[in-house]
């Protein structure tokens, strides 16, 4: 007779309760699991990131060693053309409103003490550094004839601004306020001068280009400079800009070209006064800077500088 084949069933595990089943996840003391794992387990899975992490940070730090031994610290790899900057430089200029307007470029006061106080001292925190150079800065005297020596860098005489200085308000007090210039730095870039017998361009101020030729008749090193004017934008704002003054000349002498990051190196300053602009108006004003290889463009700013000021 056959015997019987005993036939075995599956049991279900009994049902546990949400915090039984919750303790059990934690430490099954059967099983003896931890969180769903034995110790042999947590061991592996360990170990494997362990090593994974390892090898990863490893590879980035190799990586990262021969990406800097690509690079120099203070000689950009791409210049010029083939850099994201470019090699037409621009203009910047200082007081900038403050920081809630950040996208703004109006130079607004009223003619009071309270008012116009942010205006100077924005003005004299800008100018700090071109008072008092920072241990191990060498700054030298710099002209037309001789330029910096190995490394050193030309100081910008802060006492040739004439009226536009600290102890004077940069004239905000008598509502004839002085708005400082500065050429955007790029690395390695040399201004092409209008220093021979080409034509000046048509655009130019009829003053600047005076000025220029007078130069250049005296055969004056001076021509050698990326020259400054600043005009009203429309017709009203000419009429209203009233005379202007540049300290300590019309524009950034060329022996503080080209920059090539040097310690210390002080980007130069032009501070221009205006002297009467009419009050309780909106002036529109553009300055550019000259030079044969400075192009300008009004939409993208090449080149020029836009600000508006207004007196009340």
């Amino acid at each position: 007779m056959a015997e019987k084949t005993v036939e075995q069933y599956y049991a279900p595990p009994p049902k546990l309760g949400k915090w039984e089943g919750f303790r059990t996840f934690l430490w099954n003391s059967e099983t003896h699991q931890f969180l769903g794992r034995t110790g042999a387990s947590w061991a592996k899975i360990l170990f494997f990131y362990l090593l994974f992490y390892a090898a990863l940070t490893g590879y980035f730090f190799a990586m990262l060693a021969v990406f800097y031994q690509t690079i120099d610290m203070r000689v950009p790899k791409w210049q010029l053309s083939r850099s994201l900057i470019g090699d037409n430089p621009g203009l910047g200029f200082r007081p900038m409103p403050p920081d809630e307007n950040v996208e703004s470029t109006l130079i607004w006061y009223h003619d009071s003490n309270e008012n116009y106080k942010y205006w100077t001292e924005y003005l004299d925190k800008f100018l700090e550094a071109y008072r008092q150079p920072a241990p191990g800065e060498k700054r030298v005297p710099c002209n037309y004839t001789t330029g910096p020596e190995e490394g050193r860098v030309c100081d910008v005489p802060i006492q040739s601004f004439g009226n536009c200085s600290t102890e004077s308000h940069y004239q905000y007090h008598r509502s004839a306020p002085c708005v400082f210039l500065k050429l955007n730095k790029i690395f390695n870039w040399n201004p092409a001068f209008y220093n021979d017998s080409d034509p000046l361009p048509d655009n130019m101020p009829d003053d600047l280009q005076n000025h220029i030729m007078s130069l250049k008749q005296q055969n004056s090193k001076e021509v050698n400079t990326v020259w400054v004017s600043c005009e009203g934008e429309n017709p009203a704002d000419v009429e209203n800009i009233g005379p202007i003054q540049y300290f300590p000349g019309r524009g950034f002498p060329g022996y503080f070209f080209p920059f090539q990051n040097n310690k210390g190196y002080l980007s130069p300053l032009v501070a221009v006064w205006f002297e009467h602009p009419a009050t309780g108006v909106l002036i529109n004003i553009e300055c550019k800077a000259w030079a044969k290889n400075i192009m300008h463009d009004r939409l993208e700013r090449r080149g020029s500088v836009h600000f508006e000021m207004m007196i009340d």
